[in-house]
């Protein structure tokens, strides 16, 4: 049985078509194109899933989508997307009329935390804990190669935890103090506002950083310790065999040395025996953990 997944983000929707031993055999990207609004974004899911369809040779496939957000378990409707045409849909039950099929779906987060369980960093692993530090911050836990999702489909919300509930900085959330506000690529380049007057992309906060600079100095390493503190809390609750980290600020060497050497600080052990890894699997472990998540 071949697996297709599509991956739905803001910008670009990826689609996959993996055979029975998790091998890529065609994959295809086009644009989201949010902007012409939600019936579009449907359509264009119908146009791809057909040509991912053209590419399974035959065989029946299970079909698994990754998005923005999750489906409420109180209304069915999709919540927390910020491909915001979204929220407030009946997305999944929409788009399995579209395509006459039954879907499983997953946020993003968990759909990156189940490829790099099952193909990617964290393989052979039973309990692991993938984290994106991208534009935002996110998360998902996959426990002996499934999805834990949660009652309220919430598990794994690493970017909704408060580091500073009364003075932290204010998150889209309406809370303060969330770990997305500091540990993501929009809150290192906020704080690098705050410490200058000057916003500078993240490429650059790292290159003055590396160069001595003091101001990045004071912002990198205010950066490295909010990771100490998020990661070990993490795990301090957790306990799991790896954490997987993705997202763009996963390339950040620093993070594999003074990144850990904060989370060793503040773990409640006496020593740190997680190991904290980069993904293997770049920007397409949404779109492998989509097909992986897939049911038939």
């Amino acid at each position: 049985m071949y697996k297709i997944g599509i991956d739905l983000g803001g910008t670009k929707i990826e689609g996959i078509v993996l055979n029975e031993k998790n091998e890529e055999i065609f994959r295809k990207r086009i644009a989201t194109e949010q902007e012409k609004g939600y019936e579009h974004i449907l359509n264009n899911i119908y146009s791809l899933y057909q040509h991912l369809l053209e590419n399974t040779k035959g065989n029946t496939t299970t079909l698994g989508i990754g998005t923005p957000g999750a489906v409420s378990t109180k209304t069915g409707l999709l919540k927390n997307s910020n491909t915001t045409c979204l929220n407030g849909k009946n997305f999944l039950a929409d788009l399995e009329k579209k395509l006459q099929r039954k879907i499983a779906i997953q946020n993003d987060a968990n759909c990156f935390a189940m490829a790099e369980a099952l193909i990617g960093a964290g393989e052979n692993k039973q309990w692991v804990v993938g984290v994106i530090m991208g534009t935002g911050c996110g998360g998902g836990i996959v426990c002996n190669e499934k999805v834990l999702s949660g009652k309220q489909a919430i598990a794994g919300e690493f970017g909704h935890t408060t580091l500073d509930y009364k003075n932290g900085a204010l998150c889209y959330c309406g809370k303060k103090g969330c770990v997305g506000t500091y540990i993501s690529g929009s809150g290192l380049e906020n704080r690098f506002l705050e410490n200058t007057g000057k916003r500078i992309s993240i490429i650059e906060i790292i290159e003055l950083y590396r160069k001595k600079d003091e101001v990045a100095k004071k912002t990198m390493d205010d950066f490295f310790e909010n990771f100490g503190v998020a990661i070990s809390n993490l795990i301090n609750t957790l306990d799991p065999d790896v954490i997987v980290l993705g997202g763009g600020l996963s390339n950040i060497d620093e993070l594999y040395t003074t990144g850990i050497e904060k989370v060793k600080k503040y773990v409640f052990n006496d020593e740190l025996l997680t190991p904290i890894v980069k993904n293997k699997l770049g920007d397409s472990a949404g779109v492998f953990g989509a097909a992986l998540i897939g049911i038939q």
